[in-house]
């Protein structure tokens, strides 16, 4: 299967992105010619994980009858000091919210994820040191 996206220049670092799906906006920041009008590059890799994984875990949770009231993915990333930069450290927290939480079934909805199905999540351990945290917050 092929993917293809398109990105134009908009002017000084703005750029439009356009896949089948849709576009968005990826700017630079301020500090070298950016405006602030999108996302930097970076995030949008961090973006991409926390999709990918967050549409596993959801899609997983309805077929084995486990929802939640809320859910959330939050990435933090460790980015290297040395050119080219990239996240060496990538550290991916699942918070599940409500009561009554079917654990095991909540844990192997994000376990799936991380080991078989999120795509993302794989290039993202061909350059970094993945790590995953589930976190309950009891409504």
């Amino acid at each position: 299967m092929i993917n293809k996206i398109e990105v134009s220049w908009k002017g000084q670092m703005l750029f439009e992105s356009v896949a089948p799906e849709g576009s968005m906006l990826i700017d630079a920041d301020e500090a070298v010619g950016g405006q602030g009008k999108g996302l930097r590059p970076k995030a949008l890799m961090l973006t991409s994980l926390a999709g990918c994984t967050s549409m596993d875990v959801i899609s997983l949770l309805k077929k084995m009858r486990a929802e939640v009231a809320d859910f959330k993915v939050e990435v933090i990333a460790n980015l290297t000091d040395e050119h080219p930069k990239f996240y060496d450290k990538v550290h991916v927290v699942y918070y599940f919210y409500g009561s009554n939480f079917k654990k095991d079934k909540i844990e192997k909805s994000v376990k799936l994820s991380v080991e078989r199905y999120c795509g993302v999540m794989e290039m993202f351990r061909k350059f970094s040191e993945v790590t995953t945290e589930i976190k309950y917050i009891e409504q």
